[in-house]
């Protein structure tokens, strides 16, 4: 089966696009681990599925963690079947900034900043055990936090996260060259494991 591709043109019509967050659909679904990308792509805008672009070892490194049981193609756009997977196992997938651009680094640091904003609030109502936000250098950007290193953060921010716990965890996208599959899903499994998913 061929995958699906779209030429420079039809991406860049997706641009300042948004897509919706993966969260909880029913209210027996608890939100366990909330994963926050830097902000959607253009693939990821043009197929309304998070982390989609084939280049990114999002979902390969999901499932070699065990933190997802059944392998996810998003490149097509996410299925019904998916999506249920991964509410079914407590899993949400958000933005720091919710529009989309062809590379993070088109973003403002007032963007980033009132992005981060917006993400307490929605940790304020959603109430996951964990937020793992993908991206060191967005993280300290849109939360003034210069300094931060990546991992488990200081639990003195728990209340800034009504009482999640905070993890920052490397970004996924391709062009992070200095992760692999197998590091990202070390990563990964580990707040999988915070959150009690694995």
């Amino acid at each position: 089966m061929s995958r699906r591709t779209f030429t420079r043109a039809e991406l860049e019509s997706f641009r300042d696009a948004v897509v919706p967050d993966l969260l909880p659909d029913a209210p027996d679904q608890q939100l366990k681990l909330l994963f926050v990308g830097i902000n959607p792509g253009l693939w990821t805008a043009a197929t309304q599925t998070h982390f989609a672009h084939p280049g990114n070892r999002f979902y390969p490194a999901l499932l070699l963690g065990g933190v997802i049981t059944e392998p996810v193609d998003p490149a097509d756009g996410m299925s019904d079947a998916d999506r249920a997977m991964m509410r079914e196992r407590g899993i949400g997938i958000s933005n720091v900034v919710h529009r989309a651009t062809a590379k993070a680094s088109e973003l403002s640091a007032e963007e980033l900043r009132e992005g981060g904003v917006r993400l307490t609030e929605l940790v304020a109502r959603v109430r996951p055990r964990v937020v793992a936000i993908a991206g060191i250098t967005a993280y300290r950007t849109a939360f003034g936090l210069p300094k931060a290193t990546p991992g488990r953060q200081p639990e003195t921010l728990d209340d800034l996260w009504a009482g999640a716990e905070l993890w920052v965890v490397p970004n996924p996208s391709g062009l992070n060259a200095h992760e692999t599959v197998a590091s990202l899903a070390a990563a990964y499994r580990e707040v999988a494991q915070a959150a009690g998913v694995v």
